[in-house]
């Protein structure tokens, strides 16, 4: 009976996980895939201005607090969580929302506002590139699809009607990964 009991709760457990994560499952696939095809999206870049006789330093402790304070020199009051700098290029983030990219020219920082499309923005929250928050909802995601997967799994190889099928499908999916991935 305690078996029969711990099989239904795992039922449930898996059907709960399973269908609260679809959304995004199903999200992450389709953007994923679409990226893979070369359908991966746009961000437009605007001239906002520049700031003449300013620099920024990759380095700084301060970074953000000096972006802030270079974007309010520029006239533009907006909000971000850190600063990401690629070589002269310091972009705010998240960037899968509008943000805005500082290029440091000699001793001029040039300021654009980036605007993305769907798939970009998708793009960027799959990338780990959104607001804090939804990071912390990918880290739960990532967990929940790990239990998704090893429950059913587990359902699979207790039935003896699906034990063979099971062992053999995700036998071939192992498989198939090794191979393609190893080649």
């Amino acid at each position: 009976m305690a078996a029969m009991i711990a099989r239904k709760t795992l039922v449930s457990v898996h059907l709960y996980l399973a269908s609260f994560f679809a959304p995004m499952i199903i999200i992450m696939a389709v953007s994923g895939g679409l990226y893979l095809f070369g359908i991966k999206g746009t961000t437009l870049y605007t001239d906002i201005g520049q700031v003449d006789g300013a620099t920024l330093n990759a380095k700084s402790p301060t970074l953000n607090d000096d972006v802030q304070a270079l974007l309010k020199r520029a006239g533009i009051d907006t909000g971000f969580e850190y600063v990401k700098d690629k070589g002269n290029s310091f972009y705010t983030r998240p960037t899968s929302r509008e943000h805005y990219l500082l290029q440091q020219q000699g001793d001029t920082v040039v300021i654009k506002r980036g605007e993305p499309d769907l798939q970009a923005t998708l793009m960027e929250l799959h990338k780990g590139h959104g607001p804090s928050l939804f990071k912390w909802l990918e880290k739960i995601f990532a967990l929940g699809l790990v239990l998704i997967m090893a429950s059913g799994l587990y359902l699979g190889l207790q039935s003896p009607m699906l034990k063979n099928k099971t062992l053999a499908l995700s036998g071939a999916g192992l498989v198939v990964f090794l191979l393609l991935a190893l080649s």
